[in-house]
């Protein structure tokens, strides 16, 4: 049992797999225990879900800066994703980064019949190829390595050049202090640093955007009214961003209700300097240079099997290790790493 910033948390010693699967703290466990037993005595009701629905919206929008109205309940950011790419025009120009995330590339990539064509460049070159494109589509911290994007380098030249830019935080929301409200959409999952039960996801647009927007997936629970909107014609959808919601995954939203409200209410600088602190203390320990991500990427994936002898728990992504600092992680679990790959 961990405390950490007032939860309690049952996660092993040397967890660091974060980045693919979050660990929740005990009361979202419990909640969705609690769920489940309801569920198999058939207690609930589905508008008994729709609180948690919009408590998760709110909070998530609050996490990366946007007000509830202009959030959009989703499954995953591939869905989301593919909404922005359905919604650009024929022979759009879109640049992203070399290896990103293919939930956020493939969408993009697959609509090469319409004439669309996507770039991949550097990360640290992207901001200087902005201009040349029409749209951006890129993670703020990449998956497989935890490269921070320079967020106000790609702001300052969207606005200069007229792009548009679609933003993944999956593996920056919960950890990093975002404030995204510029971008013309932002996008992430709720299972890794939200510490949720897969399938919810979140989607931010822009005022200006939201007509750009194509309802694609639009259902019943898209409607202004969705419980008068389940059945018939004519098309009745959400004048905020709710028109872009998928019906909930019921107990991913519950838990999600629980644990990002609580990660919105918290001193994200205070959770930054947590997680950054223990993994750039790694890197220096090992004699690498700090990065200023709660990723640490190690070269030689050998390296996974002597940490998974003492237990550590990591992941390996692009051939070579990647460890997540979260804010239940501690000194100790570093100390563990160390051991393992300096003895």
């Amino acid at each position: 049992m961990r405390i950490a910033f007032g939860q309690s948390f049952d996660v092993p010693d040397g967890y660091f797999n974060t980045a693919s699967i979050g660990i929740p703290p005990r009361v979202a466990a419990d909640g969705l225990v609690d769920a489940v037993r309801r569920w198999q005595s058939g207690s609930d009701v589905p508008t008994d879900f729709d609180s948690d629905v919009r408590n998760a919206r709110k909070a998530w929008g609050a996490l990366v800066g946007v007000e509830e109205s202009r959030v959009a309940s989703g499954a995953s950011v591939s869905q989301l994703m593919g909404l922005v790419a359905a919604s650009i025009p024929d022979g759009a120009r879109v640049l992203t980064v070399g290896g990103e995330f293919t939930s956020v590339s493939f969408p993009f990539a697959s609509q090469a019949h319409r004439g669309v064509t996507v770039t991949e460049v550097d990360l640290a070159e992207l901001p200087s190829h902005v201009d040349r494109h029409d749209l951006v589509a890129v993670s703020v911290v990449q998956s497989a390595d935890g490269a921070v994007l320079d967020v106000e380098a790609l702001r300052d030249a969207a606005t200069a050049s007229g792009a548009q830019v679609v933003l993944d935080v999956t593996q920056a929301a919960g950890w990093m202090p975002l404030r995204l409200d510029w971008a013309d959409w932002v996008i992430g999952g709720c299972y890794k640093w939200l510490m949720s039960a897969r399938g919810a996801a979140w989607m931010a647009v822009r005022p200006d955007a939201m007509e750009r927007t194509v309802a694609l997936s639009a259902n019943w629970y898209a409607g202004e009214d969705p419980w008068a909107a389940v059945y018939g014609l004519p098309l009745r959808l959400a004048a905020d961003a709710r028109r872009f919601d998928l019906s909930p995954v019921w107990f991913s939203q519950l838990t999600a209700a629980i644990v990002v409200p609580w990660l919105a209410s918290l001193d994200m600088v205070a959770v930054r300097d947590h997680c950054v602190g223990l993994a750039d203390g790694l890197l220096v320990a090992l004699g690498l240079p700090p990065k200023g991500s709660a990723i640490v990427s190690l070269q030689g994936a050998h390296a996974a099997g002597r940490l998974a002898e003492i237990g550590v728990k990591s992941s390996i992504r692009a051939g070579r290790v990647r460890l997540a600092c979260h804010l239940y992680n501690t000194a100790g679990d570093i100390e563990s790493v160390l051991a393992a790959l300096q003895g």
